[in-house]
């Protein structure tokens, strides 16, 4: 009877309740959101509900006329009658402006079409920039992280989400925040490195400047972030996109997991994409203990969730792990999926499948729930339109021209400069050559705007490194005329400056699609790079490589030939204006390799994390260790590392230590320097990383200057998945390393003791 009364009285308060949130005005702004959204969602059919469900790309009937007037398809016009989620990258092929006043009449339609007045989610992506026609280029995210410059990650990515929201986006499906450490795979510049710590710090500082710190959202200045791809995809089996993942639990939680834990306990993330991939035999689209169970109910996510690609319906399709496009559906709905990617088969049958299963409307409310609460975080309620004078004057502004510039200058990495090569300079008459597959056709003119009258270029491709055509590009025959030319121009020239590496089409995404492929089985650069260098470095005369790629390449002949390289990953619009400077000596470099250069694929897996135990043994005629380490990345400073000291040779549970070194600039330039602090646990109850990157510190010395660089060590640091699978804290002997990268460093120990 006691029970009965209680629910009784429960089912009265809930009643009372639901007729309280019903009587309230969803368009009332003096509510909060969560009685904003708990107004609007009863008054929603199911077929409404479930609209709110789904994003469709604009390629499907989304444009402008000659007149530059929206213009629908039949197909979406349908679609829109329920309202829609949102819609993937409207406008993105016009300039800022143009593409605000389309994104403007679209949302207006959109508001205007559907029973209650329901904005659209208009859902962008950035991979250099916003990835849209007329905003700032910036470098790609593996680029950014070898600034190794947090805060200037932040700026660049408030950037993006300031440009985003002019042009009337309101998502973002970026950052990544996978770790990469695969080079075959073709998607590897997207993420921010191999290592846990530094991408952690990347992807929580482009979360928080992407969405404004949070109050950009609501005051209609930013986007939302939604970091992807939970979990795990950056290290698909052979590098191949669509392969297995096979990650151990340990490794999941204790290195995979953090970036992701930050940017939604940190960063405040709006939203999270699952990942293509199963995990360990699990399809992450159909993971509840994932999607639900540690998003949600370890971490207290509130954000959507949202399907890769297709990826729900895949489940059956694909994935071979649903009976039925209909279970599909329903696996993804009960993982936790709350907005379904483009798909046609998948959460379209919901309706359908409610009539026979009343229960699944229950979490349908919840996933609509909480796309409704981003919406109105956002503030499309009440302020749903973009004032196209602000675009004018805010988007490409000077500013952001001068940061992407200024980030170029910081994530450049001096990978080799024998004999000082580097800097050239200004003050003598020079003949330079510009030379190789990676010149592009302004690359003679940026020179020409840094280096002054007394340098003369003289500059030739020479060849293409592909066809450049279709999903799969094809190689090219070698060129002997090609290579002959260009070894006749370096013959002219005091020095060559060869721009070697890959591009966009030697390393990218492969999508679905079994004709379009982007992964690659070999880490070489491709076609007759190493014969091109080798023939230039028998001239007798200096080489200068620029390495432009999107992926990790073995570089063995460059590295022995070049008397110099610079690493410039995939920089931005000004990347060779940028290039110069340093190359002339005006900024010194200052990136660090974010990710272990091996010498070649049999190496793989190949990070300086790894186990010690991986260490034990190299390879038959192979080098030793890789070609280039972790942290790598030298300067035309000349820094010093003495004075290491800690604040005490013991830490406990509840205490902290201070450890520091004196750095000291003994060249002639003023140069930055990042100070890397390491930590290695010697014992372990399991087997333990050779050594983890724990913090790090970007500095500017002067000539002749010096300054002691200090870090806390925290209990937290130490911290590990032990044998029983819980967090623990081990007590024993620890060494921490304070250097220029993850093999050049001082050291000294401590215990930790309970």
């Amino acid at each position: 009877m006691k029970k009965l009364l209680v629910l009784a009285t429960f089912l009265i308060f809930a009643s009372c309740n639901n007729k309280e949130s019903s009587s309230k005005d969803y368009k009332d702004a003096s509510l909060s959101i969560e009685d904003r959204v708990e107004a609007l969602l009863p008054k929603l059919s199911l077929e409404e509900k479930v609209a709110q469900m789904r994003i469709f790309h604009a390629n499907i009937g989304v444009k402008h006329d000659e007149n530059g007037k929206l213009k629908l398809s039949d197909k979406v016009v349908e679609k829109l009658k329920l309202g829609i989620a949102g819609i993937k990258n409207p406008g993105e092929h016009i300039d800022a402006v143009a593409a605000a006043k389309l994104n403007n009449e679209l949302q207006k339609y959109i508001i205007e079409n559907n029973r209650w007045g329901i904005p659209a989610l208009f859902v962008t992506e950035s991979y250099n920039g916003v990835d849209a026609e007329g905003c700032t280029k910036f470098g790609r995210p593996m680029t950014s992280a070898a600034s190794f410059n947090p805060e200037l990650v932040r700026r660049q990515w408030d950037v993006v989400g300031r440009e985003a929201r002019l042009r009337g986006m309101h998502m973002c499906h970026s950052p990544e925040a996978d770790i990469v450490r695969d080079p075959r795979f073709g998607r590897m510049s997207e993420a921010f490195g191999e290592d846990t710590y530094l991408t952690t710090q990347m992807v929580k500082n482009a979360i928080i400047g992407v969405q404004g710190d949070y109050e950009g959202l609501g005051n209609g200045t930013h986007i939302g972030a939604v970091a992807k791809h939970f979990a795990g995809y950056g290290q698909v089996l052979g590098g191949s996109n669509f392969a297995a993942i096979e990650i151990s639990e340990r490794t999941l939680i204790d290195e995979i997991y953090p970036p992701f834990e930050a940017a939604v306990k940190e960063a405040k993330t709006l939203g999270i994409m699952a990942s293509h991939g199963d995990l360990n035999g699990v399809a992450s689209h159909g993971n509840p203990e994932l999607l639900t169970g540690v998003l949600r109910d370890q971490w207290g996510f509130e954000g959507y969730v949202v399907s890769d690609s297709n990826d729900i319906a895949r489940l059956f399709y694909f994935m071979n792990v649903a009976e039925s496009p209909e279970a599909a559906a329903q696996m993804g709905l009960e993982a936790g999926i709350d907005i379904d990617l483009y798909a046609e088969d998948s959460y379209a049958y919901l309706p359908k499948m409610v009539k026979k299963n009343p229960e699944l409307e229950k979490l349908i409310d919840r996933s609509v729930r909480r796309v409704l609460r981003t919406k109105f975080i956002l503030g499309l309620f009440d302020n749903p339109y973009i004032n196209i004078e602000d675009v004018e004057k805010g988007n490409r502004a000077a500013s952001s021209l001068e940061l992407a510039k200024e980030s170029d200058l910081e994530s450049i990495i001096l990978l080799k400069n024998e004999d000082k090569i580097l800097p050239l300079s200004k003050d003598k008459s020079l003949k330079v050559a510009l030379l190789g597959p990676l010149l592009k056709d302004n690359t003679k003119e940026m020179f020409e705007s840094v280096s002054g009258s007394n340098i003369k270029f003289i500059a030739e491709k020479g060849f293409q490194l592909t066809n450049q055509k279709g999903g799969a590009p094809k190689l090219l025959d070698r060129d002997p005329k090609a290579i002959a030319s260009m070894v006749n121009k370096a013959r002219s020239a005091d020095v060559s400056i060869l721009f070697l590496g890959g591009d966009k089409f030697t390393s990218k995404e492969a999508y679905f699609s079994n004709s379009t492929l982007g992964d690659r089985a070999t880490l070489d650069p491709v076609g007759p790079q190493d014969e091109l260098i080798e023939k230039i470095k028998a001239l007798g005369k200096p080489v200068i490589v620029v390495l432009k790629h999107r992926r990790t390449l073995s570089i063995n002949t460059i590295a022995e030939e070049a008397d110099a390289i610079l690493d410039t990953w995939d920089l931005s619009e000004f990347g060779d204006e940028s290039t110069a400077r340093i190359i002339f000596g005006e900024v010194s470099p200052s990136g660090k390799s974010p990710v272990t250069i091996p010498r070649s694929i049999g190496q793989i897996p190949f990070h300086y994390s790894m186990k010690e135990i991986n260490y034990k043994k190299e390879y038959l005629f192979l080098g030793q260790g890789p070609l280039y380490p972790f942290g790598h990345g030298l300067s035309y400073g000349d820094f010093e590392y003495s004075d290491i000291s800690i604040s005490n040779a013991e830490i406990t549970p509840g205490t902290e230590l201070e450890v520091s070194v004196k750095v000291t600039n003994k060249g002639n330039v003023k140069a930055k320097e990042v100070v890397q602090m390491y930590l290695k646990d010697e014992i372990g109850s399991v087997t333990r990383p050779d050594k983890e990157l724990k913090a790090f510190e970007k500095i500017e010395l002067n000539a002749g200057e010096n300054k002691t660089v200090s870090f806390k060590i925290t209990p937290k640091m130490l911290e590990f998945t032990g044998i029983t699978m819980e967090k623990v804290l081990e007590t024993g002997d620890y060494t921490v390393m304070l250097g220029t990268s993850s093999k050049d460093y001082l050291e000294t120990t401590f215990k930790l003791k309970k």
